[in-house]
């Protein structure tokens, strides 16, 4: 395995993760903004307020996206499956 072979396993791994996280990470970024502008404009300093509301957003992105991060993680462990193989 050349060092070319081992860098490109470790950016599709990176790019892999990348793309995975990022639903999650907008959204509940989108969310806390949203609640910390709602919260500031309304003086209601409830701690639980954000955190109930990124709790179910993450719920609802992982039901909407489900499928495709598992076909993406799968299509990423066959990558290196073949990979292994053609060694």
């Amino acid at each position: 395995m050349s060092v070319a072979d081992i860098s490109y396993i470790a950016r599709d791994a990176i790019v892999t993760a990348l793309l995975i996280a990022a639903p999650f990470l907008l959204i509940t970024a989108a969310i806390g903004l949203f609640a910390a502008i709602m919260q500031a404009a309304t003086q209601v300093q409830e701690q639980s307020i954000p955190f109930i509301l990124k709790i179910v957003s993450v719920a609802l992105v992982l039901l909407l996206l489900g499928t495709w991060i598992f076909n993406e993680m799968s299509d990423f462990t066959h990558r290196i499956m073949d990979m292994i193989n053609g060694l």
